[in-house]
């Protein structure tokens, strides 16, 4: 496999995309599956939904469209859209959880989509956690693994997508979605927290991509890789600042924002954000 090397700041282009959302009215943390989940820490329900707010309209005005779901009560991590599906020109790999409490998720993300004319989609038999552990890039589909999503999964989708799927094995339960420890800038280019990944899976990204951006763990423990890339643009935590700083070297335009509430569910700008790729 051929190394990928990161263009030149000049060569940003902006990509209008389009982006499955769900509100966070049910939102509350009356569980815990994650180490960011702590059911006794009060949630500020109306702040997480003005923060939701601000995030789809920073998409719809830089340019994107933004379809909604409607969120079920007793889903309370269902704004966390990225984990209900994944979508790969047009074909829809269904999610299927780990835990109980997300399990209904999956069924009610892939309803939304049949329902909205695709009709290539797939109910998974293994299970996968959609786009919270496949991050599309041009030439793979990186999954990650150890916490959530598992390697029949990982095979599930590339046999479904028929596209190379790289397994990647997360370490640190704080990472548990490999959304929290990478993310996709554009085409073949990622930023990512080495630190999150056994060591084996640290030689595949440094083979793979050596002119990835280095993420230190000072800006991953803000959530700084849940980010969402249109190739020119960058929304990110607004607490990743030195983070944001790397980006502008790199010729991007970082957009931060605060999701402080929705961290507490163990989610930031990715995990609210479900791209549908045509």
């Amino acid at each position: 496999m051929t190394p990928i090397t990161a263009p030149t700041t000049s060569e940003r282009v902006f990509r209008p995309r389009r982006y499955l959302m769900c509100r966070p009215v049910h939102f509350e943390v009356s569980y815990s599956i994650n180490p960011w989940m702590d059911p006794a820490k009060p949630v500020d329900a109306e702040l997480a939904v003005a923060q939701w707010e601000r995030l789809y309209a920073l998409y719809r005005e830089l340019g994107h469209t933004v379809d909604l779901i409607d969120p079920l009560p007793g889903l309370p991590d269902m704004v966390y859209a990225a984990n209900g599906a994944t979508v790969v020109d047009g074909k829809v790999l269904g999610a299927r959880f780990r835990n109980a409490e997300r399990a209904a998720e999956g069924p009610a993300y892939l309803e939304w989509f049949r329902s909205h004319g695709f009709t290539e989609t797939h109910d998974p038999e293994h299970i996968n956690e959609g786009e919270g552990d496949f991050l599309v890039t041009d030439s793979w589909i990186l999954a990650g693994r150890g916490f959530r999503s598992t390697a029949e999964g990982h095979q599930e989708a590339q046999e479904f997508f028929g596209r190379p799927v790289i397994g990647l094995e997360l370490t640190d339960p704080r990472y548990y979605h490999l959304d929290t420890a990478l993310t996709v800038l554009d085409g073949d280019e990622i930023m990512y927290n080495p630190e999150a990944f056994a060591p084996g899976s640290r030689e595949v990204l440094r083979r793979l991509f050596p002119d990835a951006v280095p993420v230190g763990p000072g800006e991953a423990a803000v959530f700084g890789l849940n980010a969402v890339s249109d190739g020119l643009h960058v929304v990110l935590p607004e607490a990743a600042q030195r983070l944001s700083d790397q980006l502008r070297e790199r010729g991007f335009e970082p957009i931060g924002i605060d999701l402080s509430e929705l961290l507490k569910g163990g989610g930031s700008v990715k995990c609210c954000t479900l791209e549908i790729r045509g």
